[in-house]
């Protein structure tokens, strides 16, 4: 009976959501939104027909959140359509490096001094709750490769990049309460954990994204080989790109966001022609699947057809993920120690500190105020987090700091879905009017 009952709650949901889509686009409300507050119905605090324990599933919530933030990242780097000498990349390096050093930085003196936690917890604190997240983030996601705004450019490398560029002070973190190898002086984790990782990370997942699509279009366009499934291809790029970073002790997150711009900067060099996307378009959505293999096989076409259908398979995945995680922590904030919390901390960091690390990241940047004022705002926090507190709970954290931090993070969580989704659609509506406001007529 319970399972009969699951499956009415999530078939009335996603009923609900594909009935109600044009009308949430409108609404200050997003789909986050309403899948936390179905993941705290039907938890014990409402229905008890779910009880996950923060306490008692932190490997199961590694790997989920692990998966989706996968899938999230891949399908970032694919909608980065711009090359990579366009000077728009310059803004989310800036802020997944100049602004991430700050805002853990920030966090970790914050936390060192106002809430008495030994410094190895205060930087692994900065560590989790530093990178925006790019699972709940799509709304402020380009929309397409040939979305070319900067704001949503901004947000989409930074979300991208900085679930990577995280990690370094997470082992740091964790080598500062004994749980990781530091070296002298940090030596090994300035050489391994930041230098390797960083550039291995991204270099194995460009060198895989390039390797893989041009055998596959090397055999669709000579042979006409090795057309339809391209979930599989989007599935197993992923997996080879994160494993193989993994058994170079490299970032896999990296790695993976790597592959999706290089699979597009590959479509991108070899299909010249912007007239091809709307023909792959309308192949893509066309029911006749021989028109779609035929553009498939194409010289001209395959790259944009490969990297189209990838995408969208992509992001049904990615929705799909968001939803389950999403009313996964709905449904464990009931296990969560909240007097633990400092409920201050939250607009300490939404407010003020990732604000202004983003006034510094962006200081004397070709984006506008009101550009680095939004993007300020639109530090969204969620699944990465999560992902990384998981991490950090399984690799040993002591008790005594694991109540303070699960708090601390599920109320920036939880705040951050409720805040910025309420906000997203008014605010980026008002920032699209103003765009095509000034627009040459």
């Amino acid at each position: 009976m319970e399972f009969a009952l699951w499956s009415v709650i999530i078939g009335l949901l996603l009923i609900l959501l594909a009935l109600s889509a044009s009308v949430l686009a409108r609404l200050p409300l997003s789909t986050a939104m309403l899948y936390l507050a179905v993941g705290v119905g039907v938890s014990p605090w409402g229905l008890d027909l779910m009880r996950v324990d923060i306490g008692r599933h932190t490997v199961l919530l590694e790997r989920l959140t692990e998966v989706i933030v996968l899938v999230s990242l891949f399908t970032a780097g694919l909608k980065l359509s711009p090359g990579l000498r366009d000077k728009r990349w310059l803004l989310p390096l800036r802020l997944a490096l100049t602004s991430m050093v700050f805002t853990v930085a920030a966090i970790a003196a914050a936390a060192y001094f106002l809430l008495d936690l030994p410094l190895g917890a205060c930087v692994l604190l900065g560590g989790i709750l530093a990178p925006t997240d790019p699972v709940l983030a799509s709304d402020v996601q380009v929309n397409d490769s040939a979305d070319r705004d900067r704001l949503r450019f901004a947000l989409t490398g930074e979300g991208g990049l900085n679930d990577g560029t995280a990690f370094p002070f997470v082992m740091l973190g964790l080598g500062l309460l004994g749980l990781h190898d530091l070296g002298p002086w940090g030596a090994r984790w300035l050489l391994i954990d930041v230098v390797w990782g960083t550039a291995a990370g991204l270099a194995t997942g460009a060198l895989m994204g390039l390797a893989i699509g041009r055998l596959v279009l090397y055999l669709r366009r000579e042979h006409k080989e090795a057309t339809g499934l391209d979930d599989f291809l989007a599935l197993g790029l992923i997996a080879l790109s994160y494993g193989a970073a993994l058994m170079l002790h490299a970032f896999g997150f990296l790695a993976v966001f790597a592959a999706g711009v290089a699979l597009r900067h590959l479509e991108q060099s070899q299909s010249p022609r912007k007239s091809a996307a709307r023909a792959v378009e309308k192949a893509v959505l066309h029911p006749d699947q021989r028109m779609a293999d035929a553009i498939a096989v194409d010289r001209e076409h395959a790259p944009a057809f490969m990297a189209r259908a990838v995408l969208g398979f992509n992001e049904q995945v990615e929705r799909i993920g968001e939803l389950a995680v999403v009313i996964t922590i709905g449904a464990l904030l009931w296990s969560v120690a909240w007097h633990a919390t400092a409920w201050w901390f939250v607009p300490l960091l939404l407010v003020l500190i990732r604000p202004v690390a983003v006034g510094v990241g962006l200081r004397h940047s070709s984006a506008s105020s009101g550009q680095r004022w939004l993007i300020g705002w639109f530090g969204i926090r969620g699944i990465g987090s999560l992902y990384y507190l998981m991490y950090a709970i399984n690799h040993g954290v002591p008790e005594s700091v694991i109540q303070p931090l699960v708090a601390l993070t599920l109320a920036v969580i939880v705040t951050s879905i409720v805040v910025h989704g309420v906000s997203v659609t008014p605010m980026m509506a008002a920032y699209e009017r103003a765009v095509r406001l000034k627009r040459p007529r």
